[in-house]
């Protein structure tokens, strides 16, 4: 297994891809440095408890008020609550722990008007972005995650991922977090720090705590709503959750961010940063590793299976409803076998649409019905297998006597929507079409106005692959003939993301030429 991760920088944000033995697993859109990420931290101003609820409505800039939860307090709210009253007052002028005396636990079971009042600043970090109409979701158990640990401040326990399942590597990394901590902090010890060096661990631990005397020095003069520690854009989050022995390259389209890529992959993983690579702008990147194809493949309503088969996605206000169909597909094994190897397939490519459009809440999946034991039981075996990468919280209930697998998946982003259906730019949508066949002349009108009245030179003709072949097809293609008219030969570049009938000419300097 290999990954790949393909960066397009762009005029108005970055766009990453990640590709697995080249199939695309994964795909964000980056604006800038976002607001309300996952992981930031805010000093807020609390608008109103709501007892009813056990919850309270924060200010922390957004449109909409944030919504914490009293669970979401964190059992050493107090403390918390106490640390930014004393640094915002001046009385706590040092970020560390040595010498605070933290407060009592809260009880589980409380009520949140007893620890948090309406008016009062509070430090808080988003734990959910803001989704469709919803405000931004709370919690105020500060955590710091770095690439092998996630520091807990106000506790002193040491947590370790229950995936790290030897016995001497648990105690071994327990017994060095114990020394090296600092006081009245925890440790969360990631699946990726298993058989690391103490010096990793060790630099690790130490730029978190940076962070956390980063995060101090803002706090000290902020007025809510205040974003007081911001997290790593998704670039960097991206490498530092994934980056491992399976990251074969990094391709990304623009020098300067080519370079602090590398200068980050230098940081976190010492002796990898050749696996950054630059690529001009010649061929649209995504173009070049079949990003835009298997964009277009993956989300539309109808997803095609290699098999012959497709999935049927439907996304309605309280779920997403997925229905697996065989298509064209023929097996000679049998119907039941047939379904079993269509569902299998299926199952394969769900787990992919789910993590890479990241669709969270209910997932309510039709398979074909099979009526053997054996082989429902083989299917819900397959679906948690293929999940088993996905990164977000994820529960799947075996198949129902009706062929439903229901699944739940955490939702904490919006979900990433990209439409790939096309409008037709001559109706513009209303479903008329009048005399479409004329843009080919369009283009052969402007083609003859820029060779012969304004003299370009090195011309690309960049179309849709149906207009590309038209303009290519045969011996005597229509390419062909304007070489014969024109002396110079024009290049004609099918663009998989251009629309029917969007083109455009660039000039030998790959520039856009305005008509």
């Amino acid at each position: 297994m290999s990954l790949e991760l393909v960066v397009d920088a762009r005029e108005n944000g970055v766009w990453l891809a990640l590709l697995r033995d080249g199939k695309l697993i994964e795909i964000q859109e980056q604006h800038g440095a976002p607001d309300f990420a996952v992981g930031d931290i805010y000093l807020g101003k609390v608008r109103k408890v709501v007892p009813s609820l056990n919850a309270a409505f924060v200010d922390v800039g957004y449109e909409k008020d944030a919504f914490l939860h009293y669970l979401d307090l964190g059992p050493q709210f107090q403390s918390l609550n106490k640390f930014t009253k004393e640094t915002l007052k001046g009385k706590q002028n040092v970020s560390d722990l040595l010498y605070f005396k933290p407060e009592k636990d809260i009880d589980k079971d409380g009520k949140i008007n007893d620890v948090v009042s309406a008016s009062s600043n509070i430090l808080i970090q988003i734990a959910k972005e803001p989704i469709s109409s919803k405000g931004p979701r709370l919690c105020a158990e500060i955590t710091l995650a770095g690439r092998y640990l996630v520091l807990v401040p106000f506790s002193d326990k040491i947590s370790i991922s229950q995936k790290i399942k030897n016995s001497d590597e648990r105690k071994r990394l327990k017994d060095l977090m114990e020394n090296i901590k600092p006081k009245n902090f925890g440790v969360i010890i990631r699946t990726v720090a298993e058989n690391k060096t103490v010096e990793l661990l060790d630099q690790d631990l130490k730029n978190l705590t940076d962070k956390w005397k980063n995060m101090h020095s803002n706090l000290k003069n902020a007025v809510p709503p205040k974003r007081v520690l911001g997290e790593m854009n998704k670039t960097s989050s991206m490498l530092r959750d994934l980056l491992n022995a399976d990251f074969s390259n990094i391709h990304v389209n623009d020098k300067l961010l080519g370079e602090d890529i590398s200068g980050f992959v230098a940081d976190i993983a010492p002796g990898r940063e050749k696996i950054v690579k630059v690529h001009d702008n010649r061929i649209n990147i995504f173009e070049k590793f079949g990003v835009n194809k298997q964009i277009k493949m993956l989300f539309g309503q109808k997803v095609p299976l290699p098999s012959g088969g497709y999935l049927i996605i439907e996304h309605t206000e309280a779920m997403h409803v997925i229905d697996v169909n065989s298509g064209n597909r023929k097996g000679a094994d049998g119907q039941e076998n047939n379904a079993l190897a269509t569902n299998v397939e299926a199952a394969e490519e769900i787990a992919r649409v789910l993590q890479l459009r990241d669709m969270g809440g209910i997932v309510v999946v039709d398979f074909i019905d099979m009526h053997t034991r054996e082989n429902n039981k083989h299917l819900h075996e397959k679906m948690k297998e293929f999940m088993k990468g996905d990164r977000a919280k994820h529960n799947i209930l075996a198949p129902s006597k009706f062929g439903v697998v229901e699944i739940t998946r955490q939702r904490v982003r919006p979900e990433t929507e990209i439409i790939t259906a096309e409008k037709c730019p001559t109706c513009n949508g209303t479903g008329e079409v009048q005399a479409s066949i004329l843009y080919a002349d369009e283009i052969e009108s402007k083609l003859k106005y820029l060779l012969e009245d304004r003299k370009e030179k090195g011309l690309t003709l960049k179309v849709h692959p149906y207009l590309a072949s038209y303009f290519t097809s045969g011996i005597y293609s229509r390419q062909v003939k304007w070489y014969l008219k024109y002396k110079t030969w024009v290049k004609v570049k099918a663009i998989t993301a251009n629309n029917l009938l969007q083109y455009s000419f660039v000039n030998k300097k790959n520039e856009e030429i305005t008509l």
